[in-house]
């Protein structure tokens, strides 16, 4: 009997989620890859991530959606990190990155679009390279800014569509398989930003933006 559609989306979005963890926890092989398919330096994701570590001891700290756990590179001790993402697949790898970092982590099955979390309860809301994802990423992006607490911070990187044909194309055909969602231009993300009530600056990196933003 033939796998269903389901079955089939889930299994390829495990593997793709795989592929795409098994390429950034290792810096030497994000780096063409990114140039390559991206146009992008994966330098300045990995300095975006760093800045977690520069929170003081105590801080709380939210990743959604978290994937395989990329972000769990830049926590210190003494931060409290929570990691939400909707499939178990990625909740597991991450789990298994958290042991390898040496960090501990609460890690939360739930739709980012859909936080199971009180207003305000975190200091620093972050989505690394994953709203491209989403179904609505507007939606998350509501969310993060409504977890974030007055004065705190949001940030994060995502793909966008218009930067160059040959990104587009790549975009495109990841979409046509299920990993990636219809995704958003870079004017896009702007505006959903700012209608989740946030001041932000942007940057871009090829196809690759850079966020980051304050409750307005």
């Amino acid at each position: 009997m033939g796998m269903t559609g389901t079955r089939w989306t889930d299994r390829l979005g495990r593997l793709g989620g795989a592929v795409y963890d098994a390429g950034v926890e290792r810096e030497w092989l994000a780096r063409p890859t990114g140039r390559l398919l991206w146009g992008t330096d994966t330098r300045q994701l990995y300095a975006a991530i760093r800045t977690i570590g520069e929170l003081p001891g105590g801080a709380t700290v939210l990743d959604a959606p978290c994937g395989g756990g990329v972000a769990l590179r830049g926590v210190a001790p003494g931060l409290r990190y929570v990691g939400v993402d909707i499939s178990p697949g990625m909740l597991a790898r991450a789990r298994r990155e958290s042991a390898r970092c040496g960090v501990e982590v609460e890690l939360i099955a739930a739709d980012a679009a859909r936080l199971p979390f009180p207003s305000g309860e975190f200091d620093l809301c972050v989505s690394f390279n994953g709203l491209h994802c989403l179904p609505d990423p507007a939606a998350a992006l509501r969310e993060l800014a409504r977890c974030v607490r007055p004065g705190g911070r949001v940030a994060g990187s995502t793909l966008v569509r218009g930067a160059g044909v040959r990104q587009d194309l790549a975009f495109g055909a990841l979409r046509r398989l299920g990993l990636f969602g219809s995704g958003g231009t870079l004017a896009d993300l702007r505006r959903w930003l700012s209608g989740a009530g946030l001041v932000a600056e942007v940057t871009c990196s090829g196809a690759v933006a850079y966020f980051t933003a304050w409750t307005a």
